[in-house]
């Protein structure tokens, strides 16, 4: 099988199209399309340290102040988003302190907002500017 490779517009370089990324990029456009995400305020493959671990966000959304609002977690298509995906998001979140966290794995999208008691499932997506 040959390489693959495809253009992510936040890294501004070709990257391998691993399954992952498939979905990774499948999601960066509908921040931009749905949600009305500012490309420049989007960040893909961010690293960050929880702990003495390191960790990676697939996407991070930040808002006009540059501080994370939303952050994303991209799965292949074939990993179901069980409850150790979500804990992951969550661990994330306690770096990261973004109000709405979001896992996909492209067939499967689930939206949280952290309110007073911890997270709640939203319905759908928000736009960028209710965030």
């Amino acid at each position: 099988m040959a390489d693959r490779y495809v253009w992510d517009p936040l890294r501004k370089k070709k990257v391998a199209l691993t399954p992952e990324e498939k979905v990774r990029q499948w999601f960066i456009s509908i921040l931009q399309v749905q949600a009305h995400v500012p490309p420049q305020l989007m960040m893909s493959e961010v690293s960050m340290s929880f702990g003495r671990k390191k960790y990676r966000a697939d996407i991070l959304v930040y808002g006009r102040d540059l501080r994370p609002v939303l952050a994303v977690e991209c799965k292949r298509d074939d990993v179901p988003l069980s409850q150790e995906v979500i804990d992951q998001a969550l661990r994330y979140d306690s770096v990261l302190g973004a109000k709405i966290l979001v896992i996909t794995n492209g067939r499967e999208t689930r939206v949280y907002r952290k309110g007073g008691e911890g997270f709640e499932e939203l319905p759908a997506l928000p736009d960028y500017n209710d965030l």
